[in-house]
């Protein structure tokens, strides 16, 4: 299965930043002079920097144009969060709805963070998760395909962790990173909030007990809406 284009243009960037080509700090070229290098449209080229923002790889800042971003002090912690636990803990009903749902090559990322190798397939999910029918966060999902290939569409995209255990696969740990950012347009539009508002990005990867990595998940909270409690 032949990668999308805004992979492609994904994995080249972040090779170029590998290679020095774009530093820490540097400002990237603007979308239409990159849109017309890779031949695709402004549209594809966007797609392309959104899912390398969403990693935490390049950084928006609102007036000023797209940077490789500077490595965050980290602070570790510890515990589990769970969207619908806390959801349910605060009274609220959580939903989610599912935007896209695909199977296909990994990104180099995802295939960094889930020790993957180039002939792998991952599914990669995209949705809105609501407390009380108000969006609270988007996310993207990639888990290595071969963990759920035979179970339904419906059981992956709403019972991740409980379909795994039913497969006989255990948790194990998790590792995430939190950090700030603004909501571009595409923000805006699936979450309900304004272009610019402030957001928490979270990236997590989550193992099975033998240490495998099996899902890697970036996603974008609006930050007046939801808050993360984290227990040393």
């Amino acid at each position: 299965m032949e990668e999308p284009m805004y992979i492609k243009i994904h994995n080249q960037i972040k090779r170029d930043i590998e290679k020095h080509v774009y530093k820490v700090g540097d400002r990237i070229p603007a979308e239409r002079q990159l849109a017309v290098k890779f031949g695709v449209s402004r549209m594809t080229l966007r797609q392309a920097i959104k899912t390398l923002e969403d990693e935490g790889i390049l950084e928006r800042r609102l007036g000023s144009g797209t940077y490789v971003a500077n490595q965050k002090v980290q602070e570790k912690m510890s515990g589990i969060m769970s969207f619908t636990e806390i959801t349910e803990a605060n009274g609220q009903v959580p939903s989610s709805k599912l935007i896209s749902y695909q199977v296909g090559k990994p990104s180099l990322s995802e295939k960094e963070r889930l020790n993957l190798d180039a002939n792998s397939d991952v599914l990669r999910m995209e949705r809105i998760r609501y407390a009380d029918d108000t969006p609270i966060c988007y996310e993207v999902v990639t888990v290595p395909y071969h963990l759920v290939e035979n179970n339904t569409k419906e059981e992956i995209s709403t019972h991740l962790y409980s379909t795994l255990e039913k497969n006989d696969y255990h948790l194990g740990r998790v590792t995430e990173h939190i950090s700030a950012a603004v909501a571009n347009e595409n923000d805006a539009r699936l979450l309900k909030a304004k272009k610019g508002e402030a957001l928490i990005t979270r990236r997590q990867v989550t193992e099975l007990s033998d240490g495998q990595p099996f899902e890697y998940t970036r996603a974008r909270y609006v930050a007046e809406r939801f808050e993360f409690t984290f227990s040393k």
